[in-house]
């Protein structure tokens, strides 16, 4: 593996931990190899020297041992085929115990990303990364078997083609070194960019599929569908044409590497010529097996251009995300915008649309970088602290209420993996949704579709407030938490809600262009110009 990058370091870690079923492929890769080799060849003696005691007459026939022969076709036969099987068997199992490892750490190099990095990266290029980027680096495992097979299968042939002729068995591994060499400086002069491309190529077709799934309703609304398929159709001609590229590069390839193959199979062939029949058929079929043996690494070599690709790509994602800090206490008061908020108190954000509101509440949980002077934690200055150092203080019901494409359970689950179902209830009841959720076909466990798409825009955002409501911790943040109400569901809530912090004792910061959840403030703070 190349590279000093942080992924290639992660692999590398992997590599040890999954060390002995590495050694277990390798092994049975080199059995395997070998065996075939060894069944070629003697198949080739074989027959031709059956072929011979049998133009001989009938006393060289009877006499012909064919007993021998046949055990050792089976011994190499059942030999070749578990070495094959084990070798996949646990290469397989190590890479796919190393990926599973590697993708939730992207993911939480992501999430810990500095917000103007991590929410630059789209939904649909951040699945590209972690599906089709990380399955590429699988080949880093798969293959690590296969310079033993290799090994195992030139040396085995090398030997067999030397009891015909020792020239032969010379040119034979001369041939090999000449395939191998030439391989790896040809990928990576036809396949690397255009397995860059592939990846790229996939990564923006992705990017814009999920962009415009996200916006079905405006689309059809509009009369775009047509222009939204047209666009989505450009990307992916280009991931076919991108796909094209790289399947002819990959045909050049093999090309150039079967006309040496080709070429060496021939002069084996020539200086093998004056051997006795049955050992000139032998090292004629062993030679083309030394080949064979030679086309994992071969096919390492053409998947090595996507392999660097896709680790650039992950390596530009995991370099992103800073050591974890200590969360910030959460038992003291905050000052933002030098004013200083008490534990419990409740404070309106106000100022005019565009103000800042939205973004001061994405400031206080680590969506978007603390301004310097803005806002601090105790004695620590928020700009100070490691990303979403603070968000153990906070629990955020955002303006446009994510849901996840789960049952209700699942959604509120988010906030509280642990809560217990009565949790859940009592949440659902203080965010005044709790009704509705008893008349769905099963309750907590309805399936609420892609993105919660059962519910309306109001049910969602209660949903989502009753998501906060389960998350432990000292501060609320409201964004726009009553609207899509009419004005008797809004008034239920804000009861509900003045309630709930009377109970809990939870401090809020309330944003809201409706006056009804400003009544629960006892104090408000003007962002205008801070954020």
């Amino acid at each position: 593996m190349t590279g000093r990058g942080p992924v290639e370091t992660f692999l590398r870690g992997q590599a040890r931990r999954q060390a002995g079923a590495l050694l277990v492929a390798a092994l049975a890769g080199a059995a395997a190899a070998g065996a075939a080799t060894w069944l070629l060849g003697l198949s080739g003696w074989f027959l031709a020297s059956a072929s011979i005691a049998g133009a001989a007459g009938s006393l060289a026939a009877a006499g012909f041992n064919y007993l021998l022969p046949s055990a050792g076709f089976r011994a190499f036969a059942i030999t070749r085929t578990a070495g094959r099987y084990l070798e996949r068997l646990s290469g397989h199992a190590a890479a796919l115990r190393a990926l599973a490892a590697l993708r939730p750490a992207l993911f939480s190099a992501i999430a810990a990303a500095p917000p103007e990095r991590s929410l630059s990266l789209s939904a649909g290029e951040a699945s590209a990364r972690l599906v089709q980027d990380v399955d590429a680096a699988e080949t880093e495992f798969v293959r690590r078997s296969a310079p033993w097979a290799a090994a195992a299968a030139i040396a085995s042939a090398a030997a067999l083609v030397a009891l015909a002729s020792p020239l032969a068995a010379g040119a034979l591994i001369a041939g090999v070194g000449v395939q191998l060499a030439l391989a790896p400086s040809l990928a990576r002069r036809w396949t690397t960019a255009p397995a860059a491309r592939s990846l790229a190529a996939a990564g923006e077709l992705k990017s814009a599929l999920t962009a415009y799934l996200a916006a079905v309703d405006e689309l059809q609304a509009f009369d775009l569908s047509d222009r939204a398929v047209a666009a989505l159709m450009e990307r992916d001609e280009a991931l076919g044409q991108a796909h094209v590229d790289r399947a002819d590069a990959g045909a050049r390839l093999g090309l150039a590497t079967a006309l040496v193959a080709a070429a060496a199979v021939a002069v084996v062939a020539a200086l093998c010529v004056r051997a006795a029949t049955p050992l000139a058929a032998l090292a004629d079929l062993a030679a083309l097996t030394a080949f064979e043996g030679a086309a994992g690494l071969l096919i390492a070599a053409e998947q090595r251009g996507a392999h660097h690709a896709a680790l650039a790509r992950l390596n530009a994602v995991a370099v992103s995300a800073p050591q974890p800090g200590a969360p910030l206490p959460g038992t003291g008061p905050i000052v933002l915008d030098g004013m200083r908020l008490e534990p419990g108190a409740v404070v309106a954000l106000t100022g005019p649309s565009g103000a800042g509101k939205t973004r001061t509440l994405e400031i206080l949980v680590g969506l978007r970088p603390a301004p310097p002077g803005r806002c601090r934690i105790g004695d620590i200055p928020l700009e100070a602290a490691p990303v979403g150092a603070a968000r153990g203080l906070f629990a955020y019901a955002p303006q446009d209420a994510r849901l996840l494409t789960g049952t209700v359970a699942d959604n509120l689950r988010l906030g509280a993996p642990d809560a217990s179902e009565a949790d859940l209830w009592a949440a659902l009841e203080d965010a005044q949704i709790a009704a509705r959720v008893r008349r769905l076909p099963v309750g907590l466990d309805t399936w609420l579709g892609q993105a919660g798409e059962a519910l309306s825009g109001g049910e969602r955002r209660r949903l989502s407030l009753a998501r906060a409501f389960l998350r432990r911790a000292p501060w609320l943040l409201l964004d726009e938490p009553t609207e899509g109400l009419d004005a008797v569901a809004e008034a239920a809530l804000i009861e509900a809600l003045g309630r709930r912090l009377e109970r809990t004792g939870q401090g809020a910061l309330i944003v809201s262009h409706r006056p009804a959840p400003l009544r629960l403030c006892a104090a408000s703070l003007d962002v205008s110009g801070s954020a």
